[in-house]
């Protein structure tokens, strides 16, 4: 299913009175107005094929109709996405849930959607029924050496395919760890990690980059060999000026300073991006926004900044990527709902008067700095985010379009009411 202009036109004006008196409003009271609608017009954040499915617990999954059964269909939900958003402008492929059959043809779908290949993904967290050894004890750590290999060679096989598509960087995440005292040596399964990841860094074209992607807990209880921040900086740091420490918000102890962590790995050049998600509890997976809003504006502030400090450009030199599952609602809606959380707490961090936190922090005014930062966050900006859209020749209100167009009955009506997303 493809989204036709001229049916975004028409339900823009329904909407366009409505919103210019919103944004009249918004824009007298914000001077650098349309320095931040440059930046949000420029600024794109990825969508995981494995979003596009609906996603479960340990205990249920709930599969809606209309899901992609093939890469091909997932990449139109992508171009769904963008055409409605225009800051959905990416997908990033996991492998082997999502191996291409024709390279060219997947590409020139891209193309015609408007879309990108961002970071491609491996899969050493669960065997697949074509694999010879099974990762029950971990996959780049494990003690046996020819388990080690098969994970290197599965990871090299994922830059393979990234090349052919146009990919510039590996995400690995690994669930290897150990669940009781003894099961493991801390000592001998890091190295065993490192060395694994140095002979997958060693196939890293010169203009890619490896994201060392870390969790506190989960499917390991006792420990995870790449844990945290600070172990993933470790390998990062030893593997070489192409390795990074990829973010994932859920993938904490519970009340970590996140906002403390992206400052310090920005300072230190170290900083992947992201996989954006929400929680109340711990690896929740919801929807971006929909629990911690002001957590998410105070990691952006701490990021815009920390790129401007290093003269970064926020759109291109960090990656952006949601990483949510989500059981009860229909997929697209929401990540649409995710990347209009996204863009809100970029722009609200556009907003603050830098100059002003600064001069509050010299002077040790607390009071002051909490003043700036809460009433930024305050300020309602979505006449700015959808006034971004509009020139992009977006929807005013992507919800409302999908909705008023029965979008996911068009897709049910096409796929059938019983189709599961591949990967999941």
């Amino acid at each position: 299913m493809k989204i036709k202009s001229s049916t975004i036109d028409q339900h823009n004006e329904k909407h366009y009175v409505a919103h210019k008196r919103k944004f009249d409003f918004i824009s007298s009271e914000i001077p650098q107005v349309e320095t931040i609608i440059q930046k949000l017009m420029a600024f794109n954040v990825a969508i995981p094929s494995w979003a596009l499915g609906t996603g479960g617990t340990r205990f249920a999954r709930f599969s809606g109709g209309g899901e992609p059964g093939t890469l091909e269909e997932k990449m139109d939900d992508v171009g769904i996405l963008h055409a409605l958003n225009k800051s959905s402008g990416a997908i990033s492929l996991h492998i082997p849930w999502d191996i291409p059959k024709d390279y060219n043809a997947i590409k020139q779908q891209a193309s015609s959607l408007g879309i990108r290949f961002d970071a491609v993904n491996s899969n050493t967290f669960q065997d697949q029924p074509s694999q010879n050894l099974s990762y029950k004890f971990g996959s780049l750590q494990n003690v046996d050496k020819n388990i080690r290999k098969q994970a290197i060679d599965h990871n090299i096989e994922v830059i393979k395919h990234g090349i052919e598509l146009g990919s510039k960087a590996l995400t690995v995440w690994l669930s290897d760890g150990s669940c009781f005292p003894g099961q493991l040596n801390f000592r001998k399964a890091f190295q065993n990690t490192l060395e694994s990841l140095q002979e997958i860094y060693a196939e890293l074209p010169d203009d890619w980059k490896i994201f060392i992607e870390y969790k506190a807990y989960e499917p390991n209880f006792y420990s995870m060999t790449v844990g945290d921040w600070g172990q993933s900086l470790l390998y990062a740091n030893k593997l070489g000026e192409k390795a990074y420490t990829l973010v994932d918000l859920g993938h904490h102890l519970p009340n970590a300073n996140i906002e403390q962590i992206v400052a310090l790995l920005l300072m230190e050049g170290k900083l992947a991006g992201f996989h954006f998600n929400d929680s109340k509890y711990g690896d929740d997976d919801l929807t971006v926004g929909s629990i911690k809003p002001y957590q998410l504006f105070l990691i952006f502030n701490e990021l815009v900044d920390g790129m401007d400090a290093r003269g970064l450009n926020h759109a291109s030199d960090l990656g952006w990527m949601i990483d949510a599952s989500h059981n009860v609602k229909d997929p697209l809606e929401d990540l649409l709902q995710s990347v209009e959380a996204i863009m809100l707490a970029y722009a609200h961090a556009l907003m603050v008067d830098r100059k002003k936190l600064n001069e509050a922090q010299v002077a040790n005014d607390v009071a002051m700095a909490q003043e700036i930062l809460q009433n930024t966050f305050r300020t309602d900006i979505r006449a700015i985010v959808a006034e971004a859209r509009l020139r992009l020749g977006g929807a005013l209100d992507p919800i409302g379009y999908y909705r008023e167009n029965n979008i996911r009955l068009g897709l049910i009506k096409e796929r059938g009411s019983k189709t599961i997303a591949t990967g999941l």
